[in-house]
């Protein structure tokens, strides 16, 4: 991910269905090839199950941007729907899912660092997102990051969101973190929290929720930019393909279609300036 712009100014699930969230939970809950079983003529491709609008699994179907994002460069690849083990990747475990082979390819919300480059390579990025806040709706003193000091915030293990908040905006907010979003969500509503933390697109898609529908807000104020990326296995030689794949999905309209549908209800507005994104050279 790029380093935040100082300057600068998706689901809750209830409880009866609440998957394997963000950063919780094993690469199991996946398609049938794990921990480097796959065939030939299958592709593992790492999610999140429990996004909505971005990756969500419910019962045998897969939903969201990311996993159209996926499908259509799978198929450029070679590897039609059918052929497709889609396996769970919480945020906590991907470098080590790639390192150890469970998976081919990781498309769930996935912020290309340099940290995680030094363990995996990327592709793309394919959409590039901004860290915002999400507060309860009837909530006036949450207007950015510098005013979260003293207050409780939740984001998920293994992400960067509410690390940066403490390090760079607040040094004396409480942070509290969870294995996944939706749990942050529900601690929110419950009162035990004051704030979640982590990329606009996905507080949108939590926002939206049925269970949360005007209960919840944006802040509408990114202080970051997010890269989202294609996670491959370091050394892997599929970047150049996976990139022509993306930049062939949005000059041909399949990536500006797959996230109206996929942003539809949410009021989500994507950063103009920065979307679509131009895949980066492959190192």
């Amino acid at each position: 991910m790029r380093k935040p712009r100082i300057a600068l100014a998706a689901m809750a699930v209830t409880a009866t269905l609440a998957l394997s969230a963000c950063g919780g939970g094993g690469g199991g809950e996946g398609g049938s090839a794990q921990g480097g079983g796959g065939t030939s003529d299958t592709i593992r491709i790492g999610i999140k199950f429990d996004q909505p609008g971005l990756g969500f699994k419910n019962g045998d179907q897969y939903t969201g941007f990311d996993v159209d994002v996926a499908k259509y460069v799978a198929k450029e690849l070679g590897y039609p729907e059918d052929k497709i083990d889609w396996v769970s990747a919480p945020s906590a475990n991907r470098e080590t899912m790639l390192q150890n082979g469970q998976v081919d390819m990781i498309f769930a919300t996935y912020s290309i660092t340099d940290t995680r480059k030094k363990v995996v390579d990327f592709a793309g990025p394919y959409f590039v997102a901004g860290q915002d806040l999400l507060v309860p709706k009837d909530n006036t003193d949450i207007t950015g990051p510098k005013s979260l000091n003293g207050k409780n915030l939740c984001s998920v293990t293994g992400s960067t969101s509410a690390q940066r908040v403490k390090d760079e905006y607040a040094s004396g907010v409480n942070l509290l973190e969870q294995p996944g979003y939706a749990e942050c969500v529900t601690a929110m509503e419950g009162g035990q929290i004051d704030a979640v933390t982590t990329d606009d697109i996905i507080l949108a898609g939590l926002a939206a929720q049925p269970a949360y529908q005007g209960k919840f807000k944006l802040v509408g104020k990114p202080f970051s930019e997010e890269d989202y990326g294609v996670g491959i296995p370091k050394g892997s030689d599929r970047c150049e393909a996976i990139n022509d794949a993306i930049s062939k999905m949005i000059k041909d309209g399949s990536w500006e279609k797959a996230l109206d549908a996929n942003t539809k209800g949410t009021g989500y507005k994507p950063n103009a300036k920065l979307n679509p994104p131009t895949p980066a050279p492959c190192a």
